[in-house]
């Protein structure tokens, strides 16, 4: 069994224990949000020991080179020496607006001092001063003076419930680095984009087509939001209005169940896609929102043509209570 220095304090794992679950499991404190590799939240630095490969995957190659690993896929076969990532990754950010955007989501603005490095649909960990940490999609541009987040407010999200209820405008916390590979990048303004999402899966994709047709984009760029009822889209009338400002971008709402207003669609996200798109040979795609409707739509729409390599996704996993 291993044995982890963290902090000075030596805590011993148990067979196939995760070094998270095992620190957690013994009192320790570890930021820590989803628990399964995609939040980053508690990204750990080794300081002496030898870290299982997998343990890394999905961290820039600098970070790897300093050690860092995710501690919930990190099961070593040695005893290790970590601590935890260096404060200077992290900024503090004051809180500046919170609203409901529906009645299950909020929209969160926050500045951070000094402002971060990101590429919109990247995600961020937002620490509480408690070391509560949840990590969120950017819905902003950069060149916005304030970033943007569309949190769901779960019925016992500590996070969330916290963010709606009681955090103010004024209110510090801290901002890890921008992580995640779904974004734009420039290099085929013509390549038509097809962008999909439920729930607050939009929060990364608005980001992305404002980013693609603030960047010059001129094929077309689709966004496909889904929801199971009415009540669960938002920002519609900021995406009709983007829709109006750029006779390349189109924005398609749609629900699960009725009734709908006209010029919202109802019936399953990937059957509108399907019907509106027969043949996606040659798009770009970008996915986001719950896991299982992710792999859902990655199937379609590698399915209807598109390269597999041109599939960009996102899957929200909640947070482990």
């Amino acid at each position: 069994m291993a044995t982890i220095d963290y902090g000075g304090t030596q805590y011993v794992l148990q067979d196939g224990e995760s070094v998270l679950d095992g620190l957690l499991r013994q009192g320790a404190e570890v930021p820590h949000s989803c628990r399964k590799g995609s939040c980053h939240a508690c990204v750990l630095q080794a300081m002496a020991g030898d870290i299982p490969a997998e343990a890394q995957d999905g961290l820039k190659e600098t970070l790897r080179a300093q050690g860092y690993f995710k501690a919930c896929c990190c099961r070593p076969a040695g005893d290790l020496a970590i601590a935890l990532a260096d404060p200077d990754d992290r900024v503090a950010a004051s809180l500046t607006r919170i609203e409901w955007v529906s009645p299950t989501v909020i929209r969160v603005r926050l500045t951070p001092s000094p402002p971060i490095e990101y590429h919109p649909g990247q995600f961020v960990t937002l620490v509480r001063e408690d070391g509560l940490a949840r990590s969120y999609s950017i819905a902003s541009l950069p060149e916005e003076s304030a970033l943007e987040l569309h949190v769901r407010c779960l019925p016992k999200g500590r996070m969330s419930q916290w963010l709606a209820r009681e955090a103010r405008p004024g209110t510090w916390v801290q901002l890890g680095r921008a992580s995640g590979d779904c974004f734009y990048l420039p290099g085929d303004p013509e390549q038509p984009l097809l962008l999909a999402g439920t729930g607050t899966g939009l929060a990364p994709l608005y980001g992305i087509a404002r980013d693609a047709l603030a960047q010059g984009h001129t094929g077309p760029v689709w966004l496909f939001h889904g929801a199971g009822d009415r009540h669960g889209l938002y920002l519609e009338d900021a995406l009709a209005a983007l829709s109006e400002r750029h006779e390349n971008f189109f924005y398609v709402p749609s629900v699960r169940r009725g009734p709908a207003p006209p010029g919202i669609e109802i019936g399953e996200l990937g059957d509108g896609i399907r019907s509106a798109f027969p043949s996606l040979r040659g798009w770009k795609a970008y996915v986001c929102g719950n896991p299982e409707i992710v792999s859902t739509l990655r199937k379609q729409l590698f399915m209807a043509g598109v390269a597999s390599r041109a599939i960009h996704f996102d899957s929200f996993l909640p947070a482990a209570a």
